[in-house]
């Protein structure tokens, strides 16, 4: 069979930087667990404040990888 076949998985990236960021934190910490990552999709965008002051950024991501 030469079809790749991927799974999907959602997981929350924070930041008190910004969005990338937090899509790339996303995206590191599943890479510790999860191989073959190949691409995400950005689902929700939120963050958290203080003070009325933005204070971190949380961002939900679906990261698709192939499966063996």
């Amino acid at each position: 069979m030469s079809d790749t076949i991927y799974k999907k998985i959602n997981i929350t990236g924070t930041s008190k930087v910004g969005i990338e960021e937090a899509v790339n934190n996303a995206i590191a910490k599943a890479g510790e667990t999860v191989h073959n990552l190949r691409w995400f999709e950005v689902k929700e965008v939120r963050g958290a404040i203080l003070d009325d002051l933005s204070v971190e950024w949380q961002v939900t991501v679906k990261i698709g990888f192939a499966l063996d």
